[in-house]
């Protein structure tokens, strides 16, 4: 675990050859923020002097009480690569605390961090996460702007010349690297121009903090190849959409609280309750993890995007599957979630689900082990298998309805963001569609 002090993070700047710094922080709908500061208010910022308005972000306050600060955590600090010349730029993430010096409540990962006392009450010390992350790669026009054109053509795990983004793919894993990720693997995914690159978990936030990064690289690389890196959860019609698994266990001392060998599947008592809570509440923190309109566009049978609520440690087709891993790598694989979530929110929904299946010893349903969508309504119905929310509407209905997931964002959170979304729907409500005007304006 890194632990660095104010004086590390001066000398790193010097020997690093520092001149600006981005204050980086997350707004409640995941999009990221930074205050860049010359090399000059280092000593400002480590004094948690750094004022902003928070007025101007999305979903944090009202101009009457807008006065903010960020509080770099300073085991976050990163160098870019880029620029390189005669300075470069690092970055810390930030907590935002009230002007008071109290915890800002609407801070997604402030927020995260409460949750996690929750977990540590409980008597778990680590909540880990290692990420998934897809997405697809455009080109970019003479003007620089998306396009609908892909790169490439290639299918799953395929290789160039058919991969024609491979060579982006690996100038991606090789920024990563240099900026501490432990890349596991990278491939071409099922989709033409669609990617995936995954990461060494991490503890939770550590883990958001990197899922965050790793966007902006990903993004930053595509235009240095004349491309456009999106993680729209589903661009194509007729095609995979992109998704984020989340593969997570809890930690007590060391030792993986999900793995016991004398279990049925190797899997703990807790790890059942774990994954009990999170099916029992995935409708509600749905629109957390998949949080777009777009992203129900993905969630529907064919695609190998989970759409119903079941478990499996033997097939793809249910929300929750349990890799074949043991010991310290067992894990619960939840396949829902996309890349459009803001990852701090998604994951204490996540967390506050399984803790809350702990706290009342939950048991889940019989795993289902053939294939969902081959299975008609009426086996699907005898089983008591559920599906998830069909639109962004219906997901929004499910959130406002579970007090578990209310109390993993706090009120001015889910406020905040249930208003956004509602905002949200209605403008795709009300609007009208291509493919409107395709099927109707000559037939009517």
């Amino acid at each position: 675990m890194k632990n660095y002090t104010k004086e590390d993070i001066r000398r790193f700047a010097q020997e690093g050859n520092v001149n600006f710094i981005r204050l980086q922080f997350t707004d409640i709908l995941g999009t990221i923020k930074n205050v860049e500061i010359p090399i000059s208010q280092l000593d400002k910022a480590l004094d948690n002097k750094m004022m902003f308005d928070g007025s101007s972000i999305e979903g944090f306050v009202r101009i009457d009480e807008s006065d903010m600060y960020l509080i770099p955590d300073l085991n976050t600090w990163m160098i870019f690569p880029w620029p390189s010349g005669k300075g470069k730029v690092a970055r810390m993430i930030c907590d935002v605390s009230l002007s008071n010096g109290s915890p800002f409540p609407g801070d997604p990962r402030g927020n995260l961090k409460r949750i996690l006392k929750e977990m540590e009450e409980l008597g778990f010390t680590d909540f880990n996460l290692g990420p998934e992350p897809e997405f697809f790669l455009f080109k970019l026009d003479e003007d620089k702007k998306p396009t609908m054109e892909l790169n490439d053509h290639g299918g799953y795990f395929d290789l160039a010349p058919v991969d024609l983004g491979e060579n982006c793919r690996r100038d991606i894993v090789l920024e990563l690297e240099e900026m501490g990720f432990e890349v596991e693997a990278s491939h071409h995914e099922v989709a033409p121009g669609q990617h995936e690159i995954d990461f060494k978990y991490a503890d939770v936030l550590t883990a958001c903090d990197n899922i965050q990064t790793f966007k902006l690289i990903v993004k930053t690389m595509a235009r240095k190849h004349g491309l456009h890196a999106t993680f729209m959860p589903k661009p194509l019609f007729g095609m995979s959409g992109s998704g984020m698994h989340c593969n997570v266990s809890l930690f007590k001392d060391g030792e993986n609280a999900f793995y016991d060998k004398n279990n049925d599947l190797q899997l703990s008592n807790t790890a059942y309750q774990f994954m009990a809570g999170v099916l029992e509440h995935v409708r509600g923190f749905t629109a957390l993890t998949n949080p777009t309109v777009n992203s129900y566009k993905r969630l529907v049978p064919g695609y190998e995007a989970p759409c119903y609520i079941a478990w499996s440690a033997q097939n793809r087709s249910p929300l929750i599957r349990i890799p074949a891993s043991r010991g310290i790598s067992t894990r619960i694989e939840v396949r829902s979630v996309d890349s459009a979530a803001n990852p701090y929110l998604a994951m204490a929904a996540i967390l506050k689900a399984g803790l809350d299946g702990i706290k009342r010893e939950l048991t889940p349903p019989a795993s289902v082990d053939g294939n969902i969508y081959e299975m008609k309504q009426a086996e699907r119905n005898e089983r008591g298998i559920e599906t998830l929310p069909t639109d962004l509407d219906h997901a929004l209905i499910a959130l406002s309805e579970d007090e578990v997931v209310k109390e993993a964002l706090g009120t001015h959170i889910f406020e905040n963001f249930l208003g956004a979304k509602q905002t949200e729907w209605e403008s795709y409500r009300i609007n009208v569609h291509p493919w409107e005007l395709e099927r109707y304006m000559k037939r009517y």
